[in-house]
Formats: structure tokens, sequence, C-alpha cells
């Protein structure tokens, strides 16, 4: 008869044999490939010693080609949950070294387990991905496994927020999952995504492409918007997750963090009254404002490489996490298009999702013109933009820094969009166009009857300018709160913050809207 001790034995060799997860040959492969091992991710994520792993031995129950006599050692997914800046968070973390991290019938259930722990507890939960993907052998099942991990994603949506790392392969079935969660970071030269492969594109089409060029990291970040982060190694992809989730509630009924950079809230930046150009063509680097006015310079940047000419970025005012949306005079002159609306409209959803008030920061003269954006649905695109801001109701405050023309003046949240404070600076032109294109329409018959037509157009457009390229006809209107000088706006903001902090504004009820997708 055995005794306790010799039990605890057999647990501790158990656990051990898990442990050792697809054997000392494979987890050297995933080493030479320059990857972490699935429990060296998570001992990362996790602050030290704080993992608590869940279904360590789970098995699957295929019997078919075989597979009654093979071992995959954790069902190729480990699980659990642990500590995040002293915060709860739950994750999965896929093992290539057993069988290649395939997902079956088990191995999906383990993963629909601890989402729907996350869910319950209230709590993120981030999915670290490398995989072979669906496992042949389970047919069906495992297409169901896909199936209820994906209706789990859609559920938790809105309400704890869902991350993916991509740190391997990640094709067909498996990249909707990660599709469907908020942010997606990828590790350059180890990571994939696609719905088909370069041999079965190769096949079918006779084109032929490389796995990096078809779904690499950089091709995610640059060209199809995907993926949110371009990350250098497994390390620095979980460095990363771990500041995003430090400006992030753990749910929807949260408010997020507040934490104290030691930043003057009264702090302001002389530098501001000179950072706009006298001539109205020439660029400058929104960038430059936004961190001169926030907490310590400090910015977390989504979609850095993606539709540049606007910016999104998490940062701090006086401690508290706003989500940022500016326009980008250093790219195509900060217009709008239909993958810079796409790229602000999913940020502005995900805020209001969770609580994190909205700054938006213009200077855009409209939208990019062109057959090829009319023809890319730029109506239906930057319709979404209009929609979100309009949807949202968490704080909305919008600064004004040079160009506001037209209808991307309103879709850059205007006041009839719902902002609640709106700030101009004396630099800001308010107005359906530019003085250029304006003067052209309004006084075409002077000009065309004039002696000397262009000076007859400079005439008229410096008339226009002093009428209407300025922030005191909306300000005269009530459109703009308040006129300041650049140097202050941090303090404005702040100001503006501190008394949105308990804002209430509900919506109809109505099952949900049906928003220009």
């Amino acid at each position: 008869m055995k005794t306790v001790a010799d039990k605890i034995k057999k647990l501790e060799e158990l656990e051990s044999k898990e442990l050792s997860m697809g054997g000392e040959k494979a987890v050297q492969k995933q080493k030479d490939a320059g990857k972490l091992t699935a429990r060296e991710r998570l001992d990362l994520l996790f602050d030290e010693g704080s993992f608590t792993e869940l279904d360590m031995f789970v098995r699957h129950r295929c019997k078919d080609f075989g597979m009654e006599k093979t071992v995959v050692p954790g069902e190729g997914v480990v699980t659990g949950h642990g500590i995040v800046d002293g915060r709860l968070v739950f994750a999965y973390s896929q093992d290539f070294t057993a069988r290649a991290g395939t997902l079956g019938e088990m191995h999906s259930k383990k993963i629909c387990k601890v989402m729907d722990l996350a869910m319950k507890a209230g709590a993120p939960v981030v999915g670290m991905n490398d995989s072979g993907g669906a496992r042949i052998q389970e047919g069906v099942d495992a297409l169901s496994g896909y199936g209820n991990i994906f209706f789990r994603n859609s559920c938790a949506s809105g309400v704890i927020p869902q991350i993916s790392a991509i740190m391997g392969p990640t094709a067909g079935g498996a990249v909707y999952s990660p599709a469907m969660t908020d942010w997606i970071f990828m590790v350059k030269k180890t990571s994939y995504m696609f719905i088909t492969g370069p041999e079965v594109i190769k096949s079918v089409t006779g084109e032929e492409i490389n796995f990096e060029d078809l779904g690499g990291a950089m091709t995610h970040n640059t060209r199809s918007g995907v993926a949110h982060f371009a990350c250098e190694s497994d390390t620095d992809a979980i460095n990363q997750i771990r500041e995003l989730l430090s400006y992030l509630p753990s749910n929807n009924m949260e408010e997020p963090p507040v934490k104290d950079l030691g930043d003057d809230p009264e702090r302001e930046e002389t530098m501001l009254d000179e950072i706009i150009p006298d001539n109205p063509k020439a660029s400058y680097d929104i960038k430059d404002v936004i961190r001169s006015i926030v907490d310590k310079r400090q910015i977390f940047e989504p979609h850095e490489h993606y539709a540049q000419n606007i910016i999104i970025a998490f940062t701090r005012f006086n401690g508290r996490t706003v989500g940022i949306i500016a326009n980008q005079p250093n790219v195509l002159a900060g217009c709008l298009d239909v993958n810079a609306s796409d790229k602000a409209t999913r940020f502005i959803r995900f805020c209001d999702a969770f609580n994190i008030p909205l700054l938006t920061i213009s200077d855009v003269p409209g939208y990019l013109p062109g057959s090829n954006q009319e023809w890319a649905g730029i109506i239906r695109h930057g319709a979404k933009l209009l929609w979100c801001y309009s949807e949202a109701t968490v704080p909305k405050i919008t600064l004004v820094t040079r160009k506001d023309y037209g209808g991307s003046y309103l879709a850059m949240c205007g006041r009839e969009l719902g902002a609640d404070y709106v700030l101009a600076w004396p630099s800001a032109e308010i107005a359906v166009m530019g003085a250029e294109g304006a003067s052209n329409i309004i006084f075409r018959k002077d000009i065309k009857e004039a002696e000397d037509p262009k000076a007859k157009l400079q005439e008229k457009i410096q008339e226009y300018e002093e009428l209407f390229a300025n922030p005191y006809v909306a300000a005269s209107r009530g459109f703009i709160d308040a006129v300041i000088r650049p140097r202050e706006t941090r303090r404005r903001i702040i100001n503006a913050l501190n008394i949105l902090l308990n804002k209430r504004e509900s919506r109809p009820p109505k099952r949900h809207g049906n928003i220009p997708v």
C-alpha cells in the first residue's frame, strides 16, 4: 500500500515531467530559433513567483491516426493566472515544443477555462501564440475548439482587456482570435500571421512570396494594420505588454490606475509658443507637442508604423491615463484617409469601453483627395470616425493647434460630436476650407475679371484669412470654450480633466448601433 509520501512523490514526478515540456531536444530547438519557451514567457510576464498554473495534467481524447499512443505535455498550452505590477492577470502561452502547440479539443478547453475565469474575476487576459495551427488528427473537434475561443473573445470584448502576443507561427483559423482581441504584439523575424501560407498561394495563384513579406511583424505593422506593435524579441514584447497594462483598468467597471510620475500639473512649456510655423504650408512634429504637455514626456504609442498621418497614444496627465488622437502634419499634412480613420476609430472605441478620457489634437486640412481613396471607401471609413466620437461618453477634450477645416473639423471631435471641452491656440484656423480654395470659389468672378488675376487672388486670400483663418469666429459662436496661450496647454488640459472627472452621460437604450464597418 502506497503511503501519502509516495503519492506526493508521484505528484512531483508528474509535475517534473510536465515542466520539461516537449523534452530537452525540442526546448533547445525553440531556443535556437531565438524564442523563449512557453513557461519562460509566463515567468517574464508575471511578478516573480506569482504565477499559478491551471490544468497541468489535461490530456487529449483523440484515438485516430495513432494519437492514442501520443502524449502531448500540457496539451500544448500552459494556462493560469498571476500578478502584474500588483494586479491580477490571466494568461495562456502555447507551447511549440509540445507537438508544435497545435490546437485540439482539450487545448481549447484550457484556454476557454482561463478566459471564463478572467471574465468572472474582471481581469485582463494575455494570450501568447506560438502554434502550428489546428491539430489535424482531431478534425472538427479542433475547429470547434477555435470557435469556442472566438465566441469568448466576442463576449469579453469591452469587458476586460484582451492582449495577444504573436511569438511564432499563427496561421489559418488561429489568426482570428488575436484579430478579435484589443491589442496584437508581434516579434520581428520569429512571428508571422496569415490565412494561407506561401506554398498554398504559389500553388493557387502562382505568386511567390516568403513568410516574412507575407505575414511578418513589419508587414502587419506597416501594410495591413493587423498588428499594433513590432517588438525586437520575446522579452521586448512582454516588457511592452506590462507597460500597456499599466495604463489600463482591469475591467470596464473600473477606472484606469493612477500613477504619479512627479510632474508639476502647473508646468508651462514656452517652446510651444513658437512651434507652429509662420508658413501655413510648413509642417512640424505633433509628437513634440504631445510630449511637452504630458507627464514626464512619456507616451505609449500603438500603431507607430501604420497610418502615420494620425497618432494614437496612451499617456498620463497628472497621473491619470488619457488616450490621445492627433493629426501628424509631418505625414500627408495630417490629412485623414481610410487607414487613419480606421486606426483612430478602434482606439477611440477601446478608450470609451474602458473609461479612458480622450484628448484630440487637431491640425487637419481635410480628407485625403483622390480616386484611390474614394474607391477604397473613404466615405464609409470616414463615417466611422464621426460615429465613434459621437458614441463615446468618456470625457472628450479637443485642442485645435492650427488647421481645422470642413468635415475633418467635425471628424476630429468638434463640439457637435460631443466634445465636452474645446481649446484652441491663437494659430487655429477653423473654416469650411483653406483660404486659397475658399477664395477661388467665393471670389471666382472678381478674380477672373481682374487685370492681374494672381494679385487679385492673393488679395482675396488675405481678406479671407483675416476673416476666417483664426479661432475667434468659432469662439464667438461658443464652439470653442477658450483660446489659450500654447505654453499653458498642459495646465488647461489637466483642469478640464479635473472638472470632467465625474462626467455622466448616456445614450438611448438599444441592442447596438449599426456602425458603418
